[in-house]
């Protein structure tokens, strides 16, 4: 359902937000998250750009949040690099439906809306805050895991 442009985002921000009030270098980033040095330098311009992250130049400088992990929406950080797209309009361009959905369009509609809305109200606070035995990320010296929400 997501795009591993987003399945980076979200791995990127939760290093970050480890020690979200100081910068990080997109190397120390690429060790805590597994992902490739390139693309999470990509990754973390677009996060730049929306305003996720923001860039500190200089000897110890890095990325950090923009704003604190309590503040910051799992959605706004989707939406800073792929954006949920929601069907607004017949997906066939069916003559007569246009933004009447047929009720295969539209319950898939509703489902996409109840994903938008888990993640507007989950913040990546409460992921870290979690008390379960599995952390969003691994430690530096362990395999890579995927960063799983659950839904």
């Amino acid at each position: 359902m997501f795009s591993h442009t987003v399945e980076y985002a979200l791995r990127a921000v939760a290093a970050l937000a480890e020690d979200w009030e100081r910068p990080h270098a997109v190397q120390r980033i690429a060790e805590r998250t597994k992902m490739p040095n390139d693309y999470l330098a990509k990754v973390m311009q677009a996060l730049c750009r929306s305003g996720v992250v923001k860039a500190i130049r200089g000897r110890h400088g890095g990325y950090q949040l923009a704003q604190a992990p309590n503040q910051l929406s799992l959605l706004t950080v989707i939406n800073a690099v792929d954006p949920i797209k929601r069907i607004d309009r017949c997906p066939l361009g069916l003559p007569g439906h246009g933004p009447n959905l047929c009720p295969l369009h539209r319950r898939l509609d509703d489902s996409i809306r109840e994903t938008e809305n888990t993640f507007r109200y989950t913040t990546l606070a409460e992921l870290l805050e979690s008390t379960g035995p599995v952390r969003p990320l691994c430690p530096v010296d362990q395999p890579p895991a995927l960063f799983h929400v659950a839904l």
